[in-house]
């Protein structure tokens, strides 16, 4: 498969170094907001990441273009399998606006995000039609949570006849913030008096002096996450019986917490019990994110092989390893 990744912040750099050395998988087009880059026989990630330090993968040597346009230029121009979408979703529409952008270029092939907003998924599932008149695999909420851990609540699920709660729980540890600027900008939008919107609007300076006033932890409660919207739709639960917090580090690689869902409910014989799936502590954040991201871009590419063509959440269908 010709993979393309929109995005080359820190998610999108991980996604780039993760597809390196898969044989199934080859990473050919990148696009970021002042540029994009195309290769038939593959990218590298170091001359990308040098272009990007530049300013844009644009200014890449060999197949870097400056636009400001650069989304729609790159899709309208050279054949692409399937996109991992890296973008971060400020405003809570930019990711249904790109999406539309492939559907009025005319482009056919898979799309895969990592949404996190229950409100922003609801905004793509919206487009189901659309995206089937176009001949769009479309998976949605395909990252760690919602993803990894979603589908892992699903699976869980079977082991009871009625499910009366789904708790997950994460820790996230990264170094720099900086190299994660939209994600954690997307993390203070869900904090006690902040928006979506204000939470764009805050400069640099502005993250680090909030991130000073909490020693740099990020601790999340209730959040507005799509979990609960896919596992409703996947018939697990109610979405009001989902609930997803953690603590997001900004300043340790190393996890404040373990990640991890815990699936109660109650047995067929009447008994109450609770499965638990933990994630190792050693996967960071975008290896999680990253590899369950192109598991689903495999199954969604079969899909799409089959002529099946719409949108569904990680909650519903099996990731397929790439090797």
């Amino acid at each position: 498969m010709k993979i393309g990744i929109l995005g080359f912040g820190g998610l999108g750099q991980a996604a780039a170094h993760l597809l390196q050395p898969k044989q199934e998988m080859q990473w050919v087009a990148v696009a970021d907001q002042n540029g994009y880059a195309y290769q038939p026989e593959g990218l590298e990630i170091k001359p990308c990441l040098q272009a990007y330090k530049t300013g844009s993968v644009g200014y890449l040597e060999t197949g870097g273009t400056l636009s400001e346009t650069s989304i729609r230029d790159l899709i309208a121009q050279y054949p692409v399998d399937g996109y991992f979408l890296a973008l971060p979703n400020l405003p809570n529409t930019f990711m249904a606006s790109v999406v539309k952008e492939f559907i009025d270029a005319g482009w056919q092939g898979v799309l895969v995000d990592a949404l996190k907003r229950t409100s922003a998924m609801e905004e793509i599932l919206g487009m189901r039609e659309a995206l089937e008149t176009a001949g769009i695999t479309y998976l949605t909420g395909c990252g760690a949570t919602p993803g990894l851990l979603t589908a892992a609540a699903s699976i869980a699920a079977q082991s009871y006849a009625e499910i009366h709660e789904v708790k997950i729980t994460f820790g996230v540890g990264i170094a720099n913030w900086e190299a994660y600027r939209a994600t954690i900008r997307e993390d203070i939008a869900h904090l006690p008096g902040y928006t979506v919107e204000q939470a764009k609007a805050m400069s640099d300076q502005e993250v680090a002096a909030l991130l000073d006033e909490t020693d740099g932890l990020l601790k999340l409660e209730n959040m507005e996450h799509a979990d609960d919207l896919m596992l409703e739709l996947a018939g697990i639960c109610e979405r009001d019986r989902v609930s997803v917090g953690g603590v997001v580090d900004t300043r340790n690689a190393e996890k404040p917490l373990s990640t991890n869902v815990q699936v109660t409910g109650r047995t067929f014989e009447g008994k109450i019990s609770t499965h638990t799936f933990t994630l190792g502590n050693e996967t960071s954040m975008a290896a999680n994110v990253c590899g369950t991201a192109f598991g689903y871009l495999k199954a969604g590419s079969e899909f799409h092989q089959r002529g099946w063509y719409s949108v569904m959440t990680a909650a519903e269908v099996m990731p397929k390893f790439v090797r």
